[in-house]
């Protein structure tokens, strides 16, 4: 299964298996939790082992992701200098990104609310969750970590333009709020920001959806697998498209660059939210007419095993 995702009551939304994050980490009252969600990193609160299943989980994604993820996210985990230490000080993260693209880290307790969350993100303000999971979660975890959100999200925004996306997202966020499209948009943070492949120069696909980059099974059953379908990306295509949460993705929507994506996802959604109202979804396994299909999966994740592995984060 798919490492947690979507940050917010949206994710709340969109992925309904989850639990309260306080739930599942263990609570912390006499944190100081600004008006924004916000409040300092708790670095003294990092035991031992906390720092350990860090490098553990760093060391597995390390050994696993050359030749998968795409060369912006590689770059980006080494600009950015995060490393197997141990769980990185976000202060010093946010000064090296800022540099780069004038994104900072603001740590945050775990789930915040829609306009908050939007809020942040179009204000280049990205939440991470402070706390790690524990070694029994090692495998699946169902609430967003720092691991989740420092290793899969944060080297990407050292990229300009899918920085500029991040932001132009959040802005849209805000106003899909209003126009009771937030599903729509859910599905595009879905199959692009946490589940999304893009097509490298060389023909070669690779991992840019964070959701897939922090996760050990799924970084190899996105590729390898014959089972999901891979599409190129459309718009109008992804916002229609449900999708699952409760095993390995059904279908992988394809860009050709991170300008594609920041293009096609620019002008005002205003117009096509109304256009979308019209129009029936598809299936997370579906394939349309009008889809360009670079593979047509079997749709059979029990092929190769697959299905024992679905418990992975």
């Amino acid at each position: 299964m798919q490492s947690s995702c979507t940050r917010g009551a949206i994710s709340l939304r969109v992925s309904q298996f989850r639990r309260s994050t306080m739930a599942l980490a263990e609570r912390h009252d006499d944190l100081v939790i600004r008006a924004d969600y916000t409040h300092d990193q708790p670095l003294e609160r990092y035991t031992a082992e906390d720092h350990a299943v860090w490098r553990d989980l760093f060391r597995r994604q390390a050994a696993l992701l050359p030749g998968r993820a795409c060369d912006a996210f590689l770059d980006g985990l080494k600009g950015l200098g995060v490393a197997a230490d141990g769980v990185p000080d976000f202060e010093r993260l946010s000064d090296v990104l800022e540099k780069a693209t004038g994104w900072r880290i603001v740590c945050v307790p775990g789930l915040v609310p829609d306009a908050i969350f939007f809020g942040h993100l179009a204000t280049r303000r990205f939440p991470v969750t402070w706390w790690i999971r524990k070694r029994s979660q090692l495998d699946y975890l169902q609430e967003p970590d720092c691991f989740h959100d420092i290793y899969g999200h944060v080297p990407l925004l050292m990229n300009p333009v899918f920085a500029d996306y991040m932001q132009a997202y959040g802005k849209g966020g805000l106003k899909a709020a209003g126009l009771n499209a937030l599903h729509h948009l859910a599905r595009l943070y879905w199959y692009t920001v946490e589940f999304g492949l893009i097509e490298q120069k060389n023909g070669d696909l690779r991992i840019y959806g964070s959701g897939i980059l922090s996760s050990k099974t799924e970084s190899v059953f996105c590729l390898d697998s014959n089972a999901p379908n891979r599409i190129r990306f459309d718009l109008i295509r992804v916002m229609r498209t449900r999708y699952r949460i409760d095993t390995f993705q059904k279908s992988y929507f394809v860009i050709r660059s991170f300008d594609e994506l920041f293009d096609a996802t620019r002008p005002d959604f205003t117009p096509l939210y109304a256009q979308l109202r019209d129009q029936p979804d598809f299936g997370a396994a579906d394939i349309a007419l009008q889809d360009s299909v670079i593979t047509r999966g079997t749709l059979d994740a029990k092929q190769g095993g697959w299905e024992a592995a679905t418990a992975d984060a």
